[in-house]
């Protein structure tokens, strides 16, 4: 796999990722919806020790054992961190340079899904994560 590459949106962060991309999808949980402010997210999991970064990074903690990374200058969201996976890293499908590396696998938390989004893929539904969730 060639490496992925990514920055926030004024340039000012970049990572460098070599994967394996643990797991990809689109996650619509309340939480990542309110904290990007989108219908839904789409995240990758990468091992968090091969993940390098460049340039100044701000983090928030959004819920109990996890923790946001934002660019403090632009505002873009950059990762979540988990202690729940504590060697993983999830950044943001579309920070990547070349967002067609990005291969969603399933949708996340459907259950908190918003009514008005159409949704016509067939990637599979969890109503939680894919470690938690039950297959809907």
């Amino acid at each position: 796999m060639a490496d992925m590459t990514g920055k926030c949106a004024c340039g000012g962060v970049t990572w460098r990722s070599a994967g394996p991309v643990l797991w990809a999808g689109h996650c619509h949980c309340d939480s990542c919806r309110r904290a990007s402010s989108a219908a839904m997210v789409s995240f990758f999991g990468v091992p968090r020790e091969g993940v390098i970064w460049t340039g100044e990074i701000a983090e928030r903690p959004s819920s109990n054992g996890v923790r946001r990374g934002f660019c403090p200058a632009c505002g873009t969201q950059l990762y979540y961190q988990a202690d729940k996976w504590p060697a993983e890293t999830h950044l943001y499908a579309t920070t990547l340079d070349d967002p067609a590396q990005f291969e969603p696998q399933a949708h996340y938390h459907w259950a908190e899904r918003l009514p008005w989004l159409a949704v016509t893929d067939d990637l599979p539904r969890y109503s939680g994560s894919a470690d938690d969730g039950e297959p809907i």
